[in-house]
């Protein structure tokens, strides 16, 4: 389905407002991001353009890390706006499909149930803002924003992490790198998302030894 014009420039303004003072990583920027990255996507896969753009701009409508984990939250306030704009059943279902398993902890031990390939793009969109150049600079932002410890050596990365233990981590931001940010390459699902993870990827490597050559006294 080709894009309605009026219903995306309410939905920004709808995501704009519900995000107004939201933590610097998980803002409107993060969104609008996210949807650049998925219309790009979206030109080499066989998508419902609609589907892709509304899944991008309600992802992180109520991120349940802001909401004591509760992850009803988005799904519930997206189906509202949804609903008020006379979005069609089988669309509002789609969008809010993508919200509930969109995210790295929602796939953490768990079987999807539901899939598409618009999930896959918009999934692609969200997981490259967290890689590269902007993925270092969201990471450090959200853990000097929960008060967390930039390095600790003595505290390892914890690889096996069950889902509640990720969501209720409060380790190290460099931890972060290694639970989740270096394994996102290889959970991209569109070959310009690979393309661009790729990228991206290396990037973080490059940081991640000059981090360490500092820490080591070596640079």
């Amino acid at each position: 389905m080709p894009l309605n014009n009026n219903l995306i420039e309410a939905t920004k303004t709808f995501v704009k407002t519900e995000l107004a003072d939201a933590e610097g990583g998980h803002d409107w920027f993060h969104i609008e991001r996210v949807y650049n990255n998925a219309l790009i996507i979206s030109k080499g896969e066989t998508v419902d353009t609609l589907i892709v753009a509304l899944g991008a701009l309600l992802h992180d409508i109520a991120d349940s890390k802001f909401y004591d984990g509760d992850d009803t939250v988005g799904p519930k306030k997206a189906t509202q706006f949804l609903q008020k704009h006379k979005v069609e059943i089988t669309i509002i279902d789609h969008v809010v499909n993508i919200i509930k398993n969109i995210s790295f902890s929602a796939n953490i031990d768990k079987i999807n149930t539901f899939n598409s390939i618009e999930l896959q793009v918009v999934q692609d969109a969200d997981r490259l803002d967290a890689l590269g150049a902007i993925g270092i600079a969201r990471t450090f932002n959200y853990g000097g924003f929960k008060n967390r410890a930039i390095y600790n050596p003595e505290i390892k990365p914890n690889l096996k992490m069950t889902k509640e233990e990720y969501k209720a981590s409060t380790a190290p931001t460099l931890n972060h790198f290694y639970e989740k940010l270096l394994l996102l390459k290889d959970t991209m699902n569109t070959k310009t998302g690979r393309k661009i993870a790729e990228e991206r990827h290396n990037y973080m490597v490059s940081f991640l030894e000059q981090f360490f050559a500092e820490v080591n006294g070596e640079k």
